[in-house]
């Protein structure tokens, strides 16, 4: 394992570009599975989670070759096995979205519950219900692992989603193109990774209709196509630098932004004080931010919770909490998607921040004061509350270290890299723990 050191107390100043979309990689590459002929993608994040995710493509018999600079060949023209090894699923919560391809392609599949951030209970339930829909039979073999077969699919005619979850519309539309028939999935996740998917899948000769609204009209097909694809850029990056320059009091330029998928993000930062400007598919975060959290209506604290999208993502909460403590006034931040996301933030209060978990899914900020670093060490939880500590410790006076840093590259590509790049004082080194 290895560590962050970090010398705060430097603005970040400069040019980087964002990275892929981490949540679009791990599905448009099981996605491949669908097709025998070859698949080209572009601007594929190196992060772990997807390396995690290749190595389940390789256990199966497929062959994936690095093109370079972040292109990527899949060739799933011969899959070898049904069964997705345990000691693979667990390192990414993204391997239960092979269950769609897999049932799509061979009929069966055999994997286990899937691994991830521990930021609170995240029910398979959805998934299950919307591959039921579609003729899969689901059998859980022994605790953990399930069997499910469906040769072959069938269309599922109306499906309404329990919830607008995101992977479980994923899983049934990479099902359903296959399907014999036509699928209506209501209630559908629009996120752009999810119109990433769509338009991935159309271009390779499905059906897809409604991709970026919440009913997707699925029309079964007989077969794909290979064919060639790039993936937009990871909003949740952006955000995440966005809230780095803001914190610094820095000023940088975030080139291949995807601006277009930043509106709720924007609104939502500039309540905390955070704004910035777009020119043409770049955004300039400057440097002279207001850092004043706007008050509701009446003098009310300001609320901030996360939706569906175009909602506020929920992954970009931590971010938003870490901003907050920055900002003159107060805001209550709230996940009620999440039971475990705010319980990285006593890690905060022993660096100075002033803020009250008032419970599980609520955490009552009152910003404007300085941090001080913490060199004895802070965990890294999850992806984004491993990032939102890495924004404090840019900002503290002093030097920090931050453990358990591989949950941050899960999800972010080169950090460290591109934070030097920016003027920070970073340091990776191997962890003694």
């Amino acid at each position: 394992m290895g560590k962050f050191i970090i010398e705060g107390g430097r603005p970040l100043r400069g040019t980087i570009t964002a990275s892929g979309n981490k949540n679009a990689a791990l599905k448009l590459l099981p996605a491949c599975l669908l097709t025998d002929e070859p698949v080209i993608l572009h601007n594929i994040p190196d992060i772990q989670d997807v390396r995690s995710t290749l190595d389940i493509l390789r256990d199966l018999g497929v062959e994936v070759t690095d093109l370079g600079g972040g292109s990527w060949r899949v060739h799933a023209q011969n899959i070898t096995k049904t069964e997705i090894l345990p000691e693979l699923a667990s390192k990414t919560r993204a391997s239960f979205v092979f269950s769609g391809p897999m049932l799509a392609r061979l009929g069966q599949v055999t994997l286990p519950l899937p691994g991830g951030d521990v930021i609170g209970g995240r029910p398979l339930d959805t998934h299950i219900q919307a591959l039921a829909a579609l003729g899969v039979s689901v059998e859980m073999k022994t605790r953990g692992m399930f069997e499910m077969t469906g040769h072959p699919l069938r269309g599922g005619g109306y499906v309404l989603l329990a919830e607008a979850s995101v992977t479980a519309t994923e899983n049934s539309v990479m099902a359903a193109v296959l399907a014999k028939g036509e699928t209506v999935i209501d209630n559908a996740a629009s996120e752009p990774h999810v119109r990433d998917l769509c338009q991935f899948l159309n271009q390779l000769g499905a059906n897809v209709e409604g991709a970026g609204t919440n009913r997707l009209r699925i029309q079964g097909v007989d077969r794909l196509h290979g064919g060639e694809y790039r993936i937009g850029a990871d909003f949740m990056e952006v955000g995440s630098f966005i809230g780095a320059a803001a914190v610094t009091g820095g000023e940088i330029r975030i080139r291949n932004a995807d601006p277009q998928n930043l509106a709720m993000i924007r609104l939502v930062y500039k309540k905390l004080g955070v704004e910035w400007s777009v020119e043409g598919n770049d955004i300039l975060v400057p440097a002279d931010q207001a850092m004043t959290i706007e008050p509701a209506l009446g003098g009310r604290i300001l609320e901030i919770k996360p939706m569906p999208w175009p909602g506020f993502p929920p992954d970009l909460m931590s971010i938003a909490l870490m901003i907050a403590t920055q900002g003159e006034g107060s805001v209550l931040l709230h996940d009620w998607m999440y039971e475990s996301r705010f319980f990285f933030v006593d890690n905060l209060a022993f660096m100075g921040a002033r803020l009250v978990l008032c419970d599980p899914h609520r955490v009552l900020v009152q910003g404007g004061n300085g941090l001080y670093a913490n060199p004895h060490g802070v965990p890294s939880p999850d992806i984004r509350a491993g990032m939102a500590m890495v924004l404090a410790a840019l900002c503290a006076k002093g030097t920090s270290t931050i453990h358990n840093i591989q949950q941050i590259d899960r999800g972010y590509e080169r950090i460290d890299e591109k934070l030097r790049t920016l003027g920070a004082q970073i340091e990776r080194v191997e962890d003694d723990w």
